[in-house]
């Protein structure tokens, strides 16, 4: 049987990285299976439902390389389908009108908070063998609710949680269509889920109360109920789950502040599945060992500076090639062009960065004028240096313009005036980058253009 996941947000706001973990792990077991991943929008809250939101998504998704096959599908768009399976389950007899109003709900649930009971619905409207049902109220549209069956449990091996039991005793009559008609959020998953052959069901924990009344209904339609895989929470860094009420970012966001996506997908990866004690992989090797048996029971947690030192694995792990056009995208947020120097210079400097912001700010200098550090300036260019500092401008001005040349010009400087090299090399590089610590000196002054590294050096 070919497998088919599927994630399935709602679009209410922007879409944070405990959500999009949701994604990562259908998705990976997917691919990992040569499967299908699709990709559907509930979209039933109106209210708070908004393009905004699924462009946000989509966006974050095709960042993050999560691509999906089919989709995405949206549940106002198959309102007719559910109620032409509602009438289904109406000529079954599997659901039945319920005319208690909001009020004498509130009622009846105070009424049983204060018994110390459950809050349930108590089966008023739900007919019964030899049972008579109240007078039906004038002028009110009823809900449909669903007839739980009576007795006896349900049960689920959960690929997380393992074996999970819930007595239908616990369960009361769910309404699956509100009084307009309009189907409800259970129900519509389930049609869903069988109209697109959904074999494996990958999500949040936050769902497993939802499973049993979704298996319900999976089998008054006449289906078995697909593999359940119920993740446990993310927690943000305060140890709150992760969501937008507590601080989360969008998941864009990330890209803007020069996260790469296979850094986030292995850091994603982490958060809740693991591969012995292998902390940095690629997306090829996280797709060749995943699977749904190593997946964590307990919450994971949230840890920016870890994912830091992830995605500074992965810039340095990658193609300067590659690299380049990320740190190009940073550099035209500063109103800087680049060109094809900024391969090598992505080389040079990727060491020493922990995001495509950071090699930005490194790259500037290449591409926009410098403004020393003044205390550096102060600490380093001093009258002592100057005149090794001109005679290295008229050494320069004579070499051709490699790291060689330029490495032997700094060597002769030395010599001629009894320097080490930091005592030349520290004033050099805060004239020309800024500040006193970049990496070796004649591969830097090599990457920048001849005339500006004299004017620089001139002007101090």
């Amino acid at each position: 049987m070919k497998v088919r996941t599927r994630f399935a947000p709602s679009p209410t706001g922007f879409i944070h990285l405990g959500n999009i973990r949701s994604a990562l792990y259908p998705w990976a077991f997917a691919r990992s299976t040569q499967g299908d991943f699709i990709l559907r929008i509930e979209d039933t809250d109106l209210e708070r439902s908004s393009q905004a939101a699924v462009d946000v998504i989509i966006e974050g998704m095709k960042w993050l390389g999560l691509d999906h096959d089919e989709g995405p599908f949206f549940q106002m768009q198959r309102m007719d389908r559910y109620k032409a399976v509602l009438e289904q389950l109406k000529a079954a007899g599997h659901v039945y009108p319920c005319y208690m109003s909001v009020a004498e709900l509130d009622a009846l649930r105070e009424r049983q908070m204060a018994a110390k009971e459950k809050p349930r619905y108590d089966g008023t409207w739900r007919p019964e063998p030899g049972k008579t049902l109240p007078p039906v109220p004038e002028g009110v549209q009823p809900v449909l609710r669903f007839r739980t069956p009576v007795g006896g449990s349900v049960v689920w091996d959960d690929k997380v949680k393992g074996r999970i039991e819930i007595g239908n005793a616990e369960l009361d009559d769910l309404v699956i269509a509100r009084p307009d008609g309009t189907p409800t959020y259970n129900f519509c998953v389930v049609v869903d889920d069988i109209d697109m052959g959904i074999t494996h069901v990958i999500r949040g924990d936050d769902h497993v109360n939802n499973t049993p009344r979704q298996i319900h209904i999976f089998r008054a339609l006449g289906h078995e109920p697909p593999v359940y895989a119920h993740l446990p929470t993310v927690l943000n860094e305060q140890g709150e789950k992760m969501s937008k009420r507590n601080g989360a970012k969008a998941v864009t966001q990330y890209r803007d502040e020069g996260y790469l996506p296979d850094a986030m997908v292995n850091y994603l990866a982490r958060l809740g599945w693991s591969h012995g004690d292998d902390e940095i992989f690629s997306r090829q090797q996280f797709l060749q060992w995943f699977d749904l048996d190593h997946l964590g029971r307990s919450a994971a947690q949230f840890d920016e500076a870890k994912l830091r030192w992830v995605n500074a694995q992965h810039l340095k792990a990658m193609d300067d090639a590659a690299l380049a056009p990320l740190v190009a995208q940073q550099l035209e947020r500063m109103g800087l062009q680049a060109d094809d120097r900024l391969p090598a210079i992505c080389g040079l400097f990727k060491d020493r960065c922990d995001t495509t912001v950071a090699l930005a700010q490194w790259a500037r200098a290449f591409y926009a004028d410098v403004v020393p550090d003044a205390a550096e300036q102060a600490q380093h260019v001093t009258d002592a240096v100057r005149p090794a500092l001109q005679s290295l401008v008229q050494q320069l001005e004579a070499c051709a313009w490699d790291k060689v040349a330029i490495g032997a010009a700094i060597k002769s400087v030395l010599a001629e005036h009894g320097l080490k090299m930091p005592q030349l090399a520290m004033p050099v590089r805060v004239l020309v980058m800024g500040t006193a610590q970049t990496p070796s000196l004649d591969a830097v002054l090599a990457l920048h253009d001849k005339k500006v590294v004299i004017t620089r050096l001139q002007n101090g």
